[in-house]
């Protein structure tokens, strides 16, 4: 008996999954099965429709068989779950952007690689016995199969609920949740599956649906949105922990049993999916980041182990104290040397121009996606994977897209006049550089004159950003050039912003780094302050970073060596955001309050330290957290 009957039915292509025993957990030739069978019936206008329904009562599909996967990656094999994840969610894309109707029969069990077999289609059938589920971080994973797509659009935090706790939904949770569409008595079932198959009509579904009570969820939404508001792991559980209620306290519990990297990796790339770079595409080029990843760096093998293979329910996961740094998160979802190809992905050919600390990775994390990237530099520097030009005019010749990270606004004029006569009209120019808002306008006013889009991009994550693919980018511009340009952010960043029209992105860029440096000014002093005292500073930490003094130059970038996430003060302030940059970014400022007759005293003063400490202390080619010994040592004198 086939693990899979595929066949054609009236009017259906129909689907069945036949391993009940094993809950019909899918082997990677059942998903080649599918995937040849919704590549034929697409243009077949014999087919109207297509019906997926599972044998047996206890589950439509539980999830994917992970025995090879287990036995390969002991053996060292990563290539191969790889190459499984790679086919499994090139299918989920072809069922969730599939041109004709795809009826899915949700009963008992559907879990993991099961919601991408059933959970993408058009209509989506549940009934009493219906238990969905995403309970991938219990096996040190991610929700994946395109989950995280739904976790994102889920009302209010319940994505990330959902995705951390493995809780289970029953039909009218399903539907309130996204996963399903309508509730059908499966004693029906029958009868609405031959209707389709006789009449091909997709409306049989709708007439066919009854009410459903409410479920469990939508009861808890507000809690579930109080407790889980937080930006990473460490925030959800403070605020579970400091949460007096049976909801925090069985939370907690179900947490407990799951990878604390894979609950960090799943907030994180919710964040990042939510807003208006949401897609399918991206929701699975960020899960395939982590499972590539899963066997050698994450904790896949291991959640294996102890649920599977020794079922001793105890695995020894990394960072088991939940203490999960944000590197870690980062290392797991940088962009891959070899990205995820899905059907009907358009390269493009790049032209890059600045290929320094910044831009080189930059231009790396592009080639390595797939694009074509042809570079210069006039320092002569390279990108890895991408070709090399000996002109700036010969790197933008042919390019849909031109990205530009250059040094200030005078030089981005210069450069913007030598290349735009040579960019096609239709192409974009993007550029990276922090410059100030005039030379901006400027340049996009040239480019709209030339029919060239143009989208002012500053960026904020420092070198290691670049080279993990997890900056922020504040754009302005039109809708239309920032909509052309938000798939190359979404590989280089984990965020982008569009802040307005243009010179918007400038003015955000300059408007944050002023809070930024003015912030670490006040941390560092804290710190200083805090020794005078006698006060510890990890106790200091401690303190600061779960109360009123919480901020990113605290939390996220503490300056006191040892104490906090790792951070270049852990590398004797060897730069991540050089304090020469600083001083830049704070000028910028001002010459931009002063343009507007803005009074910022608090952004004056920060420029006149960090200049103080550039150009008559020892603070050049140092981080700009080097600020802590300086006024350590000032105050020791």
């Amino acid at each position: 008996m086939s693990d899979i009957d595929i066949r054609v039915t009236g009017r259906a292509g129909r689907i069945t999954l036949n391993r009940p025993d094993a809950l019909n957990a899918a082997t990677w030739a059942m998903i080649t099965a599918v995937e040849e069978a919704l590549d034929r019936w697409r243009d077949d206008d014999a087919v109207a429709l297509v019906v997926i329904d599972a044998a047996g009562d206890r589950a439509f599909c539980a999830g994917g068989d992970i025995a090879d996967l287990y036995e390969t990656g002991r053996a060292g094999d990563f290539a191969y779950g790889q190459r499984f994840w790679a086919d499994e969610y090139r299918l989920n894309n072809k069922i969730f952007s599939y041109p004709k109707p795809v009826v899915s029969f949700l009963q008992g069990f559907t879990m993991g690689g099961g919601v991408g077999l059933g959970c993408h289609g058009s209509h989506r059938v549940v009934g009493e016995s219906s238990r969905i589920a995403m309970p991938e971080c219990g096996i040190g994973l991610v929700p994946d199969v395109g989950g995280t797509l739904m976790l994102a659009l889920a009302p209010g935090r319940l994505g990330e609920y959902l995705g951390l706790t493995a809780a289970r939904m029953a039909a009218a949770d399903a539907i309130y949740a996204g996963f399903a569409d309508v509730f059908v008595p499966q004693e029906r079932w029958p009868e609405l599956i031959a209707a389709l198959e006789r009449d091909g009509d997709v409306a049989a579904v709708e007439t066919a649906a009854t009410g459903v009570a409410p479920g469990a969820l939508q009861g808890l939404q507000e809690q579930i949105d109080a407790c889980f508001a937080g930006e990473a792991l460490g925030d959800i559980l403070t605020d579970l922990r400091g949460t007096d209620s049976d909801f925090a306290r069985d939370t907690l519990k179900a947490m407990g049993r799951n990878s604390p990297l894979s609950m960090a990796c799943t907030v994180e790339m919710l964040h990042r999916l939510r807003g208006p770079s949401l897609s399918m595409e991206r929701a699975l080029e960020l899960e395939y980041r982590f499972t590539a990843r899963a066997m050698e760096h994450g904790d896949f093998l291991e959640g294996i182990r102890a649920a599977i293979i020794d079922k001793d329910r105890a695995p020894k996961w990394q960072y088991a104290d939940a203490d999960v740094p944000l590197t870690a998160v980062a290392k797991m979802l940088q962009p891959l040397k070899t990205q995820l190809t899905l059907e009907g992905k358009r390269m493009a050919r790049i032209g890059f121009i600045g290929l320094g600390n910044m831009g080189a990775p930059m231009a790396q994390n592009l080639a390595a996606a797939g694009h074509t990237v042809v570079g210069f530099d006039v320092a002569g520097t390279t990108a890895k994977g991408a070709e090399m030009a000996e002109s700036a005019q010969a790197a933008v010749t042919g390019a849909d897209i031109v990205i530009t990270m250059l040094p200030n606004g005078q030089i981005l004029r210069d450069v913007a006049a030598d290349i735009l006569p040579k960019m096609a009209a239709g192409a974009t120019l993007i550029d990276c550089s922090t410059v100030d808002v005039d030379s901006a306008r400027s340049v996009a006013a040239d480019a709209t004159a030339r029919g060239i889009g143009f989208v002012d991009a500053p960026v904020s994550g420092g070198i290691g950003g670049a080279a993990g693919g997890t900056l922020t980018f504040m754009a302005g511009g039109t809708a239309k050039d920032f909509a052309t340009a938000s798939p190359l952010f979404e590989i280089m960043g984990q965020k982008a912003v569009h802040c307005g029209e243009a010179g918007a992105g400038q003015a955000a860029k300059i408007c944050n780094n002023m809070i930024l440096g003015a912030t670490m000014i006040a941390t560092c002093e804290a710190f200083a302050l805090a020794d005078k005292l006698g006060l510890d500073r990890q106790k200091m930490f401690d303190v600061a970073s779960t109360s009123s003094g919480y901020s990113w130059s605290m939390n996220a970038y503490c300056p006191a060596p040892g104490v906090g996430p790792q951070s270049p003060a852990d590398n004797d302030y060897t730069p991540g955001f050089a304090a020469e940059l600083m001083l830049k970014d704070l000028g910028l400022s001002q010459q931009a309050a002063e343009a507007v007759d803005a009074d910022t005293p608090m952004g004056a003063r920060a420029l006149e330290l960090y200049r103080q400490f550039v150009e008559d202390e020892d603070g050049k080619g140092r981080d700009f957290s080097a600020m802590l010994p300086r006024f350590v040592a000032r105050g020791r004198g």
